[in-house]
């Protein structure tokens, strides 16, 4: 950020499971013998706890005090309004950082991992302690940022949902789903237990995982390369419905067109927030395709 104006930062969490244990169970000894029947124990959920809060604090401590900050849950980023000139900072696993994507339009994001040993870090890879020089060059605009591709699905109505990950079109229970699909390859009426569109950073989960169970051949994409790969999940063919295009790969302009057949049930979402989701009724049509927008993740100062 440039200009003569206060940095903001936006330090974006979830609760913590052991938190998540307290609100249920009332007691730190009702949560031990929860743990205790399932095999764990109250000390590893303390010790997550813990290295999220060393963390939060740590980068807390790192923020000028005559900056701008303020602390955002998970659970409120619907109802949370990010400037233009905001440095997010999202403190957890990877999905927190797919969490906050779909509502920014070119914010710098630092992905920290307050604990390695339990999170992956594969877009939140920064420790607390470097995370902080990041802010301060963020501000700066003095970073170097990885521009990953997200995928848009918007139907015919213009309600539109925006992903990092992947977009899933389908049943909301998965069971079977009804639709005609319109692709680069052709159109059928297809059953199947829904479509998953992934981009290049999905492709480290959900799509890798359909790729590798079906042996496909088809090339994933990198995270930022503007192309996106679609699989349809347990298609089968009958004297209705056909099971010829069961995976593809949509380029920048190609747009996945699915016309909706389910009486009830249908829905569109992204990185795997099922709660928060677009109806995919009878005769509704998601156009899926890359979005304009990316996410800027932050990877080192310049």
């Amino acid at each position: 950020m440039t200009g003569t104006s206060v940095p903001r930062v936006v330090v974006v969490s979830r609760p913590t499971e052991y938190a998540a244990l307290l609100a249920r169970h009332g007691t730190r000894e009702q949560a031990r013998f929860f743990l205790e029947t399932r095999g764990r124990t109250i000390e590893e959920a303390v010790a997550r706890d813990e290295a999220q809060r060393t963390a939060l604090t740590t980068i807390a401590a790192g923020i000028p005090g005559d900056w701008r900050r303020t602390r955002v849950d998970r659970g409120d980023l619907d109802r949370f309004l990010f400037e233009p000139g905001d440095v997010v900072v999202t403190v957890g696993s990877s999905g927190l950082v797919a969490n906050v994507a779909k509502y920014l339009a070119g914010q710098p994001v630092i992905g920290v991992n307050p604990d390695p040993t339990v999170h992956a870090g594969i877009v939140a890879a920064h420790a607390p302690e470097s995370a902080v020089a990041l802010i301060h060059a963020a501000a700066a605009g003095a970073v170097v940022t990885d521009d990953r591709t997200m995928v848009e699905a918007v139907l015919d109505d213009g309600q539109r949902l925006l992903a990092l990950n992947e977009i899933f079109v389908g049943h909301v229970s998965h069971q079977t789903a009804r639709y005609t699909l319109r692709c680069p390859a052709g159109e059928e009426r297809q059953a199947s237990s829904g479509i998953v569109v992934t981009t290049g950073t999905g492709a480290t989960g959900w799509g890798r995982s359909i790729a590798r169970e079906r042996q496909s051949a088809l090339a994933l994409p990198a995270p930022a390369e503007r192309r996106l790969v679609f699989f349809i999940r347990e298609a089968w063919p009958s004297a209705t419905y056909a099971a010829g295009i069961t995976e593809g790969t949509l380029d920048s302009g190609d747009r996945l067109e699915v016309t909706s057949g389910l009486d009830n049930g249908g829905v569109v979402f992204g990185d795997g927030i099922e709660s928060d989701r677009l109806d995919f009724r009878w005769g509704v049509t998601a156009r899926i395709g890359v979005a304009a927008e990316c996410l800027r993740l932050v990877g080192a100062a310049s």
